[in-house]
């Protein structure tokens, strides 16, 4: 799946068309245990069973990827999570946005196949990793829903509840048996979310955003979500 990103660091605005081959979802990130927990809970009042361990890595599919304001899902059941998005090129990590969009319903019955069943909607900017690495933990990740004819916070949070994905790269290449904290060119990685502020629920549109509040600058996509009738 080919990506185009404008990866916007100290130098100048340039374009970088990278072609993602292979796609790993990291679930059940949080450092901290009790907000994991949270987080398992949360899902498990919607039917959502237990993960085995923690964190998880899920393959998914990667032309669900898409760059696209507008995504098509099967009955009201879906919704979006932000989540930090890494990728390799050049020999070079990168950080963008992604929507782990998932459909509730199905997710009940499985994680790992509703994880196949909905499009990745990903921002169109990135930054190097190299320039936030150092500050890592003071991101922001945030994201808003229209609700009720406005918007309204979904999820916020610092990126210091989350594993950092040097460590997440790491655990997926022992659970495949490599080795190393950096991901393979064509490969991307999506870190993560944080729990719903009032609970996971769908919306007609998704924002997110990455905040740098040492740089003040942010990565940012919105997309809206067309449900399509479920025929029996």
């Amino acid at each position: 799946m080919k990506l185009s990103f404008q990866i916007v660091d100290t130098a100048a605005l340039r374009t970088l068309v990278v072609d993602i081959n292979s796609l790993v979802i990291a679930g059940w990130v949080g450092r901290d245990v009790a907000a994991t927990e949270h987080h398992i809970e949360e899902l498990a009042a919607l039917g959502v069973k237990r993960p085995s361990t923690y964190p998880l890595y899920y393959r998914v599919a990667a032309d669900l990827l898409t760059q696209a304001p507008q995504i098509q899902v099967l009955g009201a059941d879906s919704s979006g999570e932000a989540e930090v998005f890494v990728f390799c090129s050049e020999r070079e990590m990168f950080v963008s946005l992604v929507s782990d969009h998932t459909d509730r319903k199905v997710e009940a019955q499985g994680v790992a196949i509703s994880k196949q069943v909905c499009a990745k909607p990903v921002a169109r900017s990135a930054w190097r990793y190299a320039d936030v690495a150092a500050h890592w933990d003071d991101l922001i990740l945030r994201s808003t829903i229209e609700e009720n004819g406005r918007q309204v916070v979904y999820q916020e949070g610092k990126l210091s509840a989350l594993r950092p994905p040097p460590e997440l790269i790491a655990g997926y290449g022992r659970s495949v048996g490599t080795q190393g904290s950096r991901l393979p060119e064509g490969s991307a990685m999506s870190c993560g979310t944080l729990s719903a502020v009032g609970g996971v629920r769908p919306a007609r549109s998704f924002t997110m955003e990455l905040f740098d509040p040492h740089r003040h600058c942010s990565l940012t996509h919105r997309y809206a979500v067309e449900v399509l009738p479920v025929i029996s």
